[in-house]
């Protein structure tokens, strides 16, 4: 038998396409760059926004198919790599995004470069969101070496010294993590999706264990730009 073809995921729309492009060329990567890197912040962007923008535009289209029209999206964590994601649930969906970010400076960067498109980029914690969502984005944020340098040293990288590692400084890390994920995983709708990088599937495995909460892990994921952790999606039943 002949192989089934793979069916081709539909472009973004015009629209869509061209308010990703104007607010990739609005970003002042000058500023930005100090913040994603303590060196070379310049080269960095030089080299990631073109993969950034593409590899986004990817994601985009893959998560089209799986919201509803009209829903709600929490994202913990949200910067450049998700203006794609954003701008297609916002364009294509009409859906309504509440994307949290922790650093100020990013927030205002953001902020100014979309202008009219209006994606509403908030400073503070997703903890503080109100309502329900059928959708919730976690991508790289609790393997996030800045944010939580032992749990990323130890699960996502592997190197921890047994030496020098500090266990309560873990300890506390893991609790903090443990009650950012429930807190945002108590406002996702059932059923409802959740998008996350592959090495943060424990935390989600773990919850649904501990909630008895049937889930479906998707094999297929998608390469991201920045820090290289495939993301995929999960239904939640």
């Amino acid at each position: 038998m002949p192989p089934t073809p793979i069916k081709k995921t539909p472009r973004l729309s015009t629209r869509t396409t061209q308010a990703i492009k104007q607010i990739y060329q609005a970003l002042d990567y000058e500023a930005l760059g100090p913040i994603y890197c303590d060196e070379g912040g310049d080269a960095f962007w030089e080299d990631r926004r073109g993969p950034c923008q593409k590899l986004g535009i990817t994601i985009a289209k893959a998560l089209r198919s799986r919201l509803p029209q009209q829903g709600r999206s929490l994202y913990v964590g949200a910067g450049v790599p998700e203006i794609p994601v954003l701008l297609m649930e916002l364009l294509e969906l009409n859906r309504t995004v509440c994307p949290y970010n922790l650093r100020q400076a990013e927030v205002d960067i953001l902020s100014q470069a979309v202008g009219k498109n209006g994606i509403p980029f908030c400073y503070g914690s997703a903890e503080s969101a109100t309502g329900d969502f059928d959708h919730l984005w976690i991508v790289s944020v609790l393997n996030d070496p800045e944010e939580f340098p032992n749990l990323s040293v130890l699960f996502s990288y592997g190197r921890a010294d047994p030496l020098a590692f500090d266990t309560s400084a873990f300890s506390t890390e893991r609790e903090t993590g443990i009650r950012l994920f429930a807190n945002c995983m108590a406002k996702l709708t059932k059923p409802g999706w959740l998008t996350t990088s592959v090495e943060e599937i424990p935390w989600v495995e773990n919850w649904c264990q501990t909630h008895h909460q049937p889930y479906h892990i998707e094999e297929a994921t998608y390469p991201t730009a920045l820090v290289g952790d495939p993301l995929c999606f999960i239904r939640i039943e």
